[in-house]
């Protein structure tokens, strides 16, 4: 598999909801319960303002994955608030590519960027019943440093959570 890598451009926005949106539809591995459309996509994801990077993968023209990484929002004073420095990352991954690499190859160019912007510290978190992502953030070198029981989503469900980091040197 010959995978590229780029930032992402807004006319990205309808392949990244092709790719999420199943994800979402099958719901068990992500937060997220409301279906994205360009418009929200690209609000969220390409030029949200706090976005340090949104990387996309591709095997030739078909995306396999982005991942986002932006600064923890500095107004946020609510439960499970994070520090100045720190940044929030979220990783997508196609449905027929989980496991082939392609997160390995997203955290590359993410990682860069981290240190690039002078990030501290990244949040990944992660549904407890998300094994495959928990998996590949430990494999990333992400450790645990809180849980959130009865988080509730956008529909009223509740998950536990599991939020790992990754700390710079």
């Amino acid at each position: 598999m010959s995978i590229t890598t780029r930032p992402t451009q807004p006319q990205d926005a309808d392949a990244m909801c092709a790719l999420l949106n199943p994800i979402i539809e099958e719901g068990a591995t992500t937060a997220h319960r409301r279906l994205f459309d360009a418009d929200r996509m690209r609000d969220t994801h390409i030029t949200a303002p706090l976005l340090i990077r949104t990387t996309l993968a591709f095997e030739g023209d078909t995306l396999l994955g982005f991942q986002l990484l932006e600064w923890a929002d500095p107004n946020y004073d609510g439960p499970e608030a994070l520090p100045e420095g720190w940044a929030v990352i979220a990783s997508f991954v196609h449905m027929g590519a989980q496991g082939k690499g392609v997160g390995q190859i997203l955290w590359r160019d993410t990682l860069l960027a981290a240190k690039q912007a002078g990030v501290s510290v990244i949040d990944a978190t992660i549904r407890t019943d998300n094994t495959p992502g928990l998996a590949y953030y430990s494999g990333l070198g992400f450790r645990d440093y809180s849980s959130v029981n009865g988080f509730e989503l956008s529909d009223g469900e509740l998950v536990d959570k599991i939020r790992k980091r990754f700390d710079f040197a």
